[in-house]
């Protein structure tokens, strides 16, 4: 049984709840990829392209349809060849070529234990990673983690497929709550980004704890958030029961404002 309040843990993947140094993965993503379309389309030009349609997609903030069909609908068109071509060729890109990226992730021991903590306590748990990827990409960096679906019960594991937003649009926090039937103030987002994991939930009401070393400096020293530190604090912090006393007391601060 949960203590009152707390009924939804929102987290972060990508140097959340594993280790995915950013700055090396994605250039590897991209000559991995360029590699793969080589025969079928010039490599730079298919680069250009889908970091273009990324950025379309990264706009679109709940009004549109889902991110998956923002992204194609700039892609292929720009690419000039039909999607009906290409997509399957992708498919087969992150059955065969992705999963040679693998040596890159590296998991986060407490993160596993952390999921094991969230559903001893009944809480619904959601893998809350910006929405850019399709979820077989999302799926793998989270079975090389250590935290794949063939092993934890997910409530939402967002990918591009299911949001109609990306993570820096409070629409994307809002849709993720109705989703799960609840109210903002009863979830908890974790998340090592401070403006996306954060401050953009804050927003919505959702508080959170930032994965953050002491040197940090927030985005805003007037938000206020549940706690900070590494992903083995939050680990203590949640087994000794003060994450949720913590949360508790944030709830009753905002009450008394």
């Amino acid at each position: 049984m949960t203590t009152p309040g707390l009924k939804a843990l929102l987290l972060d993947l990508d140097d959340t709840l594993i280790y995915n140094p950013v700055r090396t993965f994605i250039p590897a993503y991209f000559e991995a990829l360029k590699v793969f379309v080589a025969d079928t389309v010039s490599p730079d030009r298919f680069i250009a392209e889908l970091l273009a349609a990324t950025r379309t997609m990264d706009c679109n903030d709940g009004t549109g349809p889902a991110n998956e069909e923002v992204f194609a609908a700039a892609f292929y068109p720009a690419l000039g060849v039909p999607r009906s071509v290409l997509e399957p060729l992708l498919e087969r890109f992150y059955r065969e070529a992705y999963p040679s990226l693998q040596a890159m992730i590296a998991p986060r021991p407490a993160a596993p234990k952390i999921i094991e903590w969230a559903g001893q306590r009944g809480l619904q748990v959601v893998i809350a990673t910006n929405p850019l990827f399709p979820r077989t990409a999302i799926e793998q960096r989270m079975q090389w983690g250590g935290v794949g679906v063939d092993r934890f019960d997910y409530d939402l594991v967002t990918a591009y497929e299911n949001c109609r937003a990306t993570k820096s649009h409070e629409a994307y926090y809002r849709d993720i709550v109705a989703f799960l039937g609840r109210r903002p103030e009863e979830c908890l987002m974790v998340g090592d980004n401070w403006d996306w994991d954060i401050a953009c939930a804050a927003r919505t009401g959702i508080r959170g704890f930032w994965i953050a070393g002491a040197g940090a400096a927030p985005g805003a020293a007037d938000l206020e958030v549940v706690g900070r530190g590494s992903l083995d604090d939050f680990l203590h912090l949640a087994e000794h029961g003060d994450i949720e006393k913590a949360f508790v007391a944030s709830m009753a601060e905002r009450v008394a404002l």
